[in-house]
């Protein structure tokens, strides 16, 4: 709606969430939500948004997702709003690519979740640390900063293995996956990697551009292992130049399709196997 004054556009409130947060719709007509402390103080529906209190407006990507968000923030305290606002809006920024929208969903139910576990003395160990920290290192960095935002602004010091639970949820949005594929794909990540690690028995350079790329490698495979897809094998000549050229890399690759088939019922194509290997000697000669 514009102002007939102005010929600005003027939001109006639809629905009063809480004190602090509102339902508008944006010049689009798709409903959005606004957040701002006292926003919604003593407003009523149909007015326009006081838009000097304005702070954060929400997108998400469906209606569903709207209406869960809603019912998220409806009892939450502002600042654990703001605060996983914040940290989402830093994510954009370091990763620089497309994060799902429903991330303000899950990890602003996640950070209000830990804070209450927090007064409740009823902190958990995160058994993927040292993988998320390894296979998602600059998530793992955001997941570090949350941590030091939450003591500056909240002066609440959660443990560090909340850091990788955090990295956790941002990955779930980069690759827009739920959090159980997230969980079976680090999973996997690691078995192929100690496979790796055992058959040359060495040390991977986890700080080398080699094994980023292998451990992107391995999320992609991952991902196509848990939706059943497989990488065309239409190159017989590149498969047979790999195994001639790199045969100990393709025997450690040929146990990783092992691995694959017992454990996840997935058969990994030569052409899978023939990129796998050239990874693997990519961080051997790291």
């Amino acid at each position: 709606m514009q102002d007939p004054l102005t010929g600005k556009n003027v939001m109006k409130i639809s629905k009063i969430i809480n004190n602090n947060v509102v339902s508008t719709f944006d010049e689009d007509g798709r409903e959005v939500v606004v957040m701002g402390r006292g926003v919604g103080f003593k407003a009523k529906e149909g007015m326009a948004v006081n838009e000097a209190k304005v702070e954060k407006i929400f997108r998400l990507d469906s209606q569903t997702s709207m209406d869960q968000f809603k019912e998220l923030v409806v009892n939450l305290p502002i600042e654990h709003v703001q605060i996983s606002a914040e940290i989402i809006s830093y994510a954009k920024s370091v990763l620089n690519r497309p994060i799902n929208p429903n991330v303000y969903i899950t990890l602003t139910d996640h950070i209000n979740f830990a804070l209450e576990r927090f007064k409740q003395k009823m902190m958990f160990s995160n058994p993927l640390i040292h993988e998320v920290k390894s296979f998602y290192h600059a998530e793992y960095l955001i997941g570090e900063y949350a941590i030091a935002m939450i003591r500056r602004d909240l002066g609440v010091m959660l443990p560090v293995d909340e850091a990788a639970s955090i990295a956790l949820h941002i990955v779930n949005a980069e690759y827009d996956a739920p959090m159980r594929d997230t969980i079976d794909i680090t999973n996997l990540i690691q078995q192929v990697s100690e496979v790796v690690i055992e058959y040359f028995n060495i040390q991977i350079d986890e700080d080398s551009l080699s094994y980023e790329r292998f451990i992107t490698h391995l999320r992609f495979l991952a991902q196509r292992i848990f939706t059943g897809e497989h990488m065309e094998s239409d190159n017989p000549e590149f498969q047979e130049m790999i195994a001639k050229m790199y045969p100990e890399e393709h025997v450690c690759s040929q146990k990783v399709q092992v691995l694959i088939d017992q454990k996840y019922g997935h058969k990994m194509t030569e052409e899978e196997a023939a990129y796998l290997a050239l990874h693997i000697k990519r961080i051997r000669t790291r």
